[in-house]
């Protein structure tokens, strides 16, 4: 993962008849963990007292949701907010790669546009705008953002540093990362991890949408 391209899957692959976790490592204060779950697997509903993030990766399943067990469908590109104190399960029959964030912040605004208990595609929730690059906040606090972008062909991001670390993700589209001083091709369904402060561009080829989880400590 460092400084490599990479997929979710890649970093938790599924493993027969198992549920497996792994920490993404980008802060203490927000935990941000990766979770695979093998074919006919489940994960018995639980409920935290904070708000919950879910980014579809790989496969697909279902949510279960509140006191009467209601069960959401939940595809690998999908995005799904679950309130504070709310009961929240998992079940696939194929198998399911997703990561979890979890906000424990008090002050974190979460935007209207998000439906809780609604999966929806990521890419759905921002569109092209003309010879322009489009921004939407989904989720912010002081530790932490959540940010969808939106790149009309021929814009860019000129080399800047971000005040925490990063971890971008392709939703459609491709584009070059340079990282450094080196460039890397980052295609839809890839992800790339920025260290503090590390010198970064983004410089579509052609229409390109993308997530950018940003935890500052």
């Amino acid at each position: 993962m460092e400084h490599q391209p990479f997929t979710i899957a890649q970093m938790r692959p599924i493993r027969d008849c198992m549920t497996v976790s792994r920490p993404a490592n980008l802060g203490k204060e927000v935990p941000v963990t990766w979770f695979s779950l093998g074919a006919g697997t489940t994960i018995t509903p639980e409920s935290y007292d904070c708000t919950t993030l879910y980014v579809g990766a790989m496969g697909n399943g279902r949510f279960i949701l509140g006191e009467d067990s209601r069960a959401v469908p939940f595809a690998g590109d999908d995005f799904l907010a679950v309130p504070p104190k709310t009961l929240c399960g998992t079940s696939t029959d194929i198998g399911m790669i997703y990561t979890e964030i979890i906000l424990k912040k008090e002050n974190t605004i979460l935007n209207n546009i998000i439906k809780a208990g609604q999966p929806t595609a990521l890419k759905d929730l921002i569109s092209y705008e003309e010879v322009s690059i489009a921004n939407v906040d989904l989720v912010h606090a002081d530790n932490m953002k959540f940010v969808l972008m939106a790149f009309d062909a021929g814009t860019s991001l000129p080399p800047h540093r971000a005040p925490g670390n990063a971890i971008l993700t392709a939703l459609e589209g491709k584009a070059i990362i340079d990282y450094e001083g080196q460039d890397y091709e980052l295609n839809a369904g890839e992800s790339f991890r920025f260290d503090k402060n590390g010198l970064h561009s983004v410089i579509p080829q052609g229409k390109f949408k993308m997530s950018l989880l940003l935890v500052i400590e």
